[in-house]
């Protein structure tokens, strides 16, 4: 669906039309809602074990592979599955149980779409291509590694060790003749494809063009509700349990802090390898968890509004506008580069590329009329350069703050009215003196 804004502002309903604003009519686009996939067998590298590469319970890693045809023949895409982290034994634990840590627990056949589909129709530039699907079972957006195995646990954490044994075994398999490569993948997945962004162009030959597409992976160092840095706090967690910091680029944790080196915010400035990003001001999952975790919500107040923006009030919007705009500040803080695409939306969502329903189709978010596919298709192709942010976002945060803050006022002066009135009729009623 096409991206509209709503310019005018009424004198009722000021709410509603902030609500309007905000999510500017996107619809949210969840992986399982498109019903035409294509189902691929997964593939299970048992020879990563002699490497110590393998999932948090120490089973293999594995992906899903459709090989390309025609023009596609020499040209590659490996997509990073997501899943968030895990930053602690604890929650390490629990991750090693379910698909998210172990290939044991993952299902036979892996969907692809979006990006990854093999139709024209669904996919117009990258359809015939060699499509990967790594799936991700380390929790740490495959930096981590650490030697020991504590005997208590049996934990592994070797998500770096993972990434590079898939590539090595997808270069024996044809990716060393490529001609054409992108690294892409959606949330931690998105994540992981910046951090591994360099790594990746290293290991394809010189001659090939490569870049990178980062999906729902621009997760910033914002702040909660109370202001303080929770997602500060897990990122070092993270970078500490999983051993990460020697797996981040060298460049930035030279320069400071490396659990500082997780977010893309201080990473992308040292990319090198042309590189896309896709996100939404407004991502749903960094609202939901980097803006109000639930611990900071004991009492629930924000959940209707996290789970659907029309059930926000109006002061928990203006939260949510604020950091839209703390979004915009830092990623506008970064070095102009022209090599760089990126196609940012104003919709309440944490969208997937792998969604035919958020690629490419009549249901898509649109910037000068094109979709992200075509958006992408343009920018690695050449044939012409997107870095663009909905031009709805200007108008959504002046008249919306605008209408949020007048709401506010009118609640305040109603308040303020109802005690002038009843001191008011307290005076009249007084009891006469004598």
């Amino acid at each position: 669906m096409k991206i509209e804004v709503i310019h005018e502002i009424h004198t009722r309903g000021l709410t509603k039309t902030l609500l309007a604003l905000l999510a500017l009519l996107c619809t949210t686009h969840v992986l399982g809602a498109d019903n035409n996939y294509l189902y691929i067998n997964i593939t299970i590298l048992h020879s990563a074990t002699a490497q110590g590469a393998v999932c948090l319970d120490g089973s293999p890693p594995a992906y899903h592979l459709d090989r390309g045809h025609g023009t596609g023949l020499r040209s590659w895409i490996i997509y990073l599955d997501g899943g968030g982290w895990c930053n602690n034994i604890s929650d390490c634990l629990n991750r090693s149980t379910k698909f998210l840590g172990s290939t044991t627990k993952m299902n036979q056949q892996g969907f692809f779409g979006g990006i990854l589909h093999n139709t024209s129709k669904e996919n117009p530039d990258f359809h015939n291509w060699n499509r990967v699907r790594v799936k991700y079972c380390d929790g740490a957006s495959f930096t981590g590694d650490v030697e020991q195995v504590n005997p208590e646990t049996k934990l592994y954490f070797r998500g770096a060790r993972i990434f590079k044994a898939i590539m090595e075994d997808l270069w024996n398999k044809g990716m060393k003749n490529a001609e054409n490569a992108i690294l892409t993948g959606t949330s931690a997945g998105g994540l992981a494809t910046i951090l591994n962004c360099d790594k990746f162009k290293c290991l394809l030959p010189e001659s090939a063009r490569v870049k990178c597409v980062a999906s729902a992976g621009f997760f910033i160092d914002g702040k909660t509700i109370n202001g303080t840095s929770h997602i500060q706090e897990m990122y070092q967690e993270i970078v500490n349990l999983h051993g990460s910091a020697k797996n981040l680029p060298l460049a930035c944790t030279s320069a400071m802090e490396p659990s500082l080196c997780f977010f893309p915010q201080n990473v992308v400035p040292y990319v090198q390898t042309p590189l896309f990003i896709i996100n939404s001001v407004y991502d749903s999952w960094q609202v939901n968890n980097t803006l109000v975790p639930s611990f900071l919500d004991p009492q629930h107040a924000w959940k209707d509004c996290i789970n659907n923006i029309s059930s926000c009030t109006s002061s928990q919007l203006i939260i949510i506008q604020a950091f839209g705009v703390e979004f915009l500040k830092i990623f506008g803080g970064l070095t102009p580069c022209f090599t760089r695409g990126y196609f940012l939306t104003s919709c309440y969502s944490h969208g997937d590329i792998q969604s035919t329903s958020y690629w490419y189709n009549t249901t898509s978010p649109r910037l000068l009329s094109k979709t992200i596919a075509e958006a992408v298709g343009d920018w690695y192709f050449e044939r012409a350069g997107f870095q663009h942010i909905d031009p709805g976002y200007a108008v959504a945060s002046f008249f919306g703050f605008l209408s949020a803050i007048v709401a506010l006022v009118f609640s305040y002066m109603r308040v303020a009215l109802v005690f002038f009135l009843d001191i008011l009729l307290s005076w009249v009623n007084r009891e006469p003196s004598n």
